[in-house]
């Protein structure tokens, strides 16, 4: 599972601005102009609980931005989210019950309207980035957390873009400052951010293993992996070859077990944690960096935050066909719960996508979600 420490965005640290975002206790109004569709719950529990819902439409800050979405980027933060689970992610999602009720940190859409201190977008724009609760016919997003989507890319791809490729960037350009030559591994090389990690290490000129099952060995190999290990076949800490980093979206494997096949000064990145629970998954946490200080190899746990300018760069990777969007399925807003299920099989190839404009009805009443 990829995530860093909390949710929202993998453990990633959010600076947005949620002021104008519907929260669970909040009345619904009964004017068609100010409800919105959205796949919204209650209370934390089982997917089953979401339900295509009219909620308040989003109030819009000075510094958002209205945004209709077409498509919501969906991650392994949002089964946390929905579940509630572990409980050290109810420290952003709302203790007792969901502060927010609609799944979705990723976003692609047309702005609709935006706040009086917005400079950068206009209405009409297509835009992409990170925000809360994107299962939902409008979202308000602060404007420092989006970019303009080019016209050529779809929406679907753009919605698949910001956590997970935010999350692969900031690990190998501003954690371990990826130098061309340098050998990396990659573990979780098929998933939603260990697909973006291939690409862009490759683009930093570097020389990329990447470790999935078997079945993912073809679709980790064309997005540009040198070398590729089906971790079902084959244990890769076993192997000879040593890496001057090492990218672990799983964590499946001991520390000691990874620092074994890591050059002597190399750097280990940690993004995820979450499979163990309780006082274990506290001390997976901790115990990299207690213990780094006291190495000459560098373990390492790190925050990433959205912003617009490292939008633009994800978006340029994409537009000079370095890096490549790579959707496993796509769903329609009533079909959230089974796009949380699928995330949770920890099978996915690269992203899941919700399809929101394109299967919200023309009738305003309440559709459960079977």
């Amino acid at each position: 599972m990829n995530s860093n420490v909390l949710a929202p965005q993998n453990v990633h640290k959010h600076s947005l601005h949620t002021s104008g975002f519907v929260r669970a206790d909040q009345p619904v109004r009964q004017s068609d102009e100010q409800t919105m569709k959205a796949a919204y719950q209650e209370k934390y529990g089982s997917p089953d609980g979401l339900r295509v819902t009219d909620i308040a439409k989003p109030n819009v800050g000075d510094d958002e931005v209205l945004v209709r979405v077409h498509a919501a980027g969906l991650h392994v933060g949002d089964c946390f989210g929905v579940r509630g689970t572990p409980l050290l992610m109810r420290i952003a999602t709302g203790l007792l019950k969901p502060k927010y009720g609609v799944p979705g940190f990723d976003v692609a859409g047309t702005v609709e309207s935006i706040g009086k201190n917005v400079t950068r977008f206009h209405p009409g724009d297509e835009v992409f980035g990170a925000c809360f609760g994107s299962c939902a016919e409008f979202v308000s997003v602060n404007e420092n957390t989006l970019a303009v989507k080019p016209a050529h890319v779809s929406f679907a791809d753009a919605a698949a873009v910001p956590t997970s490729g935010l999350a692969a960037l900031h690990a190998l350009r501003d954690v371990a400052k990826l130098q061309p030559g340098q050998h990396v591994l990659i573990n979780g090389a098929s998933g939603g951010v260990g697909s973006y990690a291939v690409q862009i290490a490759k683009s930093y000129g570097a020389i990329v293993t990447g470790v999935c099952r078997e079945a993912n060995v073809d679709t980790v190999r064309s997005l540009g992996a040198d070398h590729v290990i089906a971790y079902d076949r084959e244990d890769f800490t076993l192997g000879g070859a040593r890496y001057d980093v090492i990218f672990d979206n799983i964590e499946n494997r001991s520390l000691s077990e990874c620092r074994r096949v890591l050059k002597p000064t190399g750097m280990l990145i940690l993004n995820s944690g979450t499979g163990a629970k309780g006082i274990a998954m506290f001390i997976r946490l901790i115990k990299p960096l207690l213990l780094s200080p006291l190495l000459k190899q560098n373990l390492r746990r790190y925050l990433s935050s959205p912003n617009h300018d490292d939008l633009c760069v994800l978006m340029k990777f994409i537009e000079q066909a370095q890096v490549r969007p790579l959707i496993d399925r796509t769903y329609t807003l009533c079909e959230t719960p089974d796009a949380i299920r699928h995330i949770e099989t920890g099978h996915v190839r690269g992203k899941v996508v919700v399809r929101v404009l394109d299967s919200l009805s023309p009738k305003r009443s309440e559709e459960p979600i079977s």
